[in-house]
């Protein structure tokens, strides 16, 4: 199998999502802000979870060489969230996206993983913009895309999403 790229921080590996964790994947999606903020994702079991990782993560890690990240603390290797970049279908620039189970917000681990991300989008896969996408009430994550120096640019929808979203931008 490819290698691909993974990163540290001084807390935290983030490596691509692989079928190894499915039953994290499977927990994640289930989460009640990924439901409410994200959306059902129809991943009822670990079964399910590992379709999804075949189907929507692996084929563009594969082409592209990103794609979901699963986040570990280092000092015990618990997977605590995802962040990652997406070529998503309605938009003309990356996506950066993240999500974090519940005991593992407000701990600036948000943070520390999609600026790491952010500049590896720039130093490693080349790429001189980046987007982002998340609902108006979705505070906390508006609230970090800002932090990040993303800019609010317009309301959107994505093709078969009836979600209105905020899209970003971001020059890098």
């Amino acid at each position: 199998m490819k290698s691909y790229k993974a990163f540290e921080t001084e807390r935290l590996i983030i490596r691509p999502t692989s079928i190894e964790d499915k039953d994290f994947i499977y927990k994640l999606l289930n989460s009640p802000k990924w439901l409410r903020y994200i959306g059902d994702r129809n991943v009822r079991s670990s079964l399910d979870a590992e379709k999804y990782i075949v189907s929507r993560m692996l084929p563009q890690l594969e082409k592209l060489g990103f794609s979901n990240n699963t986040i570990l603390k280092k000092e015990d290797g618990v997977k605590i969230g995802t962040c990652g970049l997406f070529d998503r279908e309605g938009l003309y620039e990356v996506d950066i996206g993240f999500a974090f189970l519940p005991e593992y917000e407000n701990l600036g681990y948000a943070f520390e993983a999609t600026s790491t991300l952010k500049r590896a989008a720039k130093d490693e896969f080349g790429l001189t913009n980046l987007s982002a996408i998340t609902l108006e009430e979705n505070k906390a994550s508006r609230k970090l895309l800002e932090k990040l120096e993303f800019k609010f640019k317009e309301k959107i929808r994505l093709p078969e999403d009836p979600a209105e979203l905020m899209l970003y931008s971001l020059r890098l």
